[in-house]
């Protein structure tokens, strides 16, 4: 298998398997919890191999995943004191903890393979490198298998205790009513973000492993409300972008990982602005319209109580209208030209007249407004 097909793999797998978890941090509010575990592992790792002193030891893996629970565990017992908010929380720990495992590498692993600039930007061209051998035949780069074991325990866990994770995401509450235990189920999650992040930071590096639990999940929410759905679209996304990546990292000659999480960025960027729901497009569109909505309901409000005598009737006129409602001469026409083609009013002489159907509108836009 070509080494570049083996990269693109990898990627693959890494991403699908980062945006499963990655899809309830970002329902929880949760994001950058990511990126203080991702960081946060590395003294789990150095803490583990103390221990062992063996740097292919899987206790390696279960330090780092240890590491990340705990992590979790002083973020949220500094702000359950309501002293600092949980932003402000991960600034004190992710650092402090990230700190002690620079110094405990810089000062007592010295001469040991543990480099923090690999861990943090990780190289996908070198992945290739580390062969599967089996039986003495090569059966493809060890990360192929490492992170597809890695997809397969989160596509397994999560289809297992979907129905839980979808009630403590939601309602945590309602789970704790019926029997769920939504602090069970939330450090649960967090040891599989940790493991997760723990089997893709050696290839990837951390800051493709926040990229790929992050951006993809954001970048879904965008396009649907279904939680299933949001699963689905976050791995393809995620896929979709590792490939991406790693044609344009190609093509410039520049970084696998950075160009991966370059993608991920423009991705969500265009979706950001495109979507047909939640997009700026269509939220500054909506914004318009609702705008548009409410002159006309005020105007037919303003003359709706300017029509009952002559006297008051000159209120009807478009310049005393623009000037009561503080409106630009454009804005008014504007109003004015789609209420008089919805049939609601009419112009004569430069007063602006309801019309029966003007009548039934202001009455049906009063009684929704007061009955809610």
């Amino acid at each position: 298998m070509a080494p570049q097909l083996e990269i693109q793999i990898i990627a693959v797998i890494v991403a699908v398997a980062c945006a499963l978890p990655g899809t309830f941090l970002v329902l929880r509010k949760m994001s950058m919890m990511s990126d203080s575990i991702t960081h946060t592992i590395l003294l789990g790792i150095v803490l583990a191999f103390f221990v062992t002193h063996d740097l292919s030891s899987p206790f390696l893996i279960l330090g780092a995943a240890l590491m990340g629970v705990v992590t979790v565990w002083l973020t949220e017992l500094l702000s359950r004191t309501r002293l600092l908010a949980e932003d402000a929380a991960i600034g004190v720990v992710f650092p402090l903890l990230f700190s002690i495992a620079i110094i405990l590498i810089t000062r007592y692993a010295g001469s040991v393979h543990l480099d923090t600039d690999s861990v943090l930007l990780g190289e996908l061209a070198f992945a290739p490198f580390d062969r599967m051998i089996v039986g003495g035949v090569d059966i493809g780069a060890k990360a192929i298998y490492t992170t597809g074991v890695l997809l397969l325990i989160n596509l397994a866990v999560i289809t297992l205790f979907f129905k839980e994770l979808k009630l403590a995401t939601f309602d945590s509450m309602l789970a704790a009513v019926v029997g769920f235990s939504p602090a069970l189920v939330h450090y649960g999650l967090m040891t599989l973000v940790s493991l997760t992040t723990v089997g893709a930071f050696q290839a990837v590096g951390s800051v493709l492993v926040v990229a790929f639990m992050i951006g993809p999940p954001v970048t879904a929410y965008l396009l649907t409300d279904d939680l299933k759905r949001m699963l689905l679209l976050s791995g393809a996304i995620g896929a979709v972008n590792g490939v991406l990546g790693y044609q344009l990292a190609a093509l410039l000659d520049v970084s696998i990982a950075g160009s991966m999480a370059v993608v991920t960025g423009l991705v969500f960027l265009l979706v950001f602005i495109f979507a047909p729901h939640r997009g700026l497009i269509s939220a500054l569109r909506r914004r318009s319209n609702q705008k548009i909505e409410f002159a006309k309901a005020t105007l037919l409000f303003h003359l709706s109580n300017h029509e009952n005598s002559e006297e008051e009737a000159a209120e009807a006129g478009v310049d005393t209208i623009q000037v009561h409602l503080r409106w630009t001469p454009e804005f008014t026409a504007k109003i004015m030209r789609s209420l008089e083609r919805e049939g609601n009013i009419r112009l004569l002489d430069g007063l602006a007249r309801l019309t029966d159907e003007g009548r039934q509108t202001s009455i049906r836009n009063y009684n929704t407004l007061f009955s809610r």
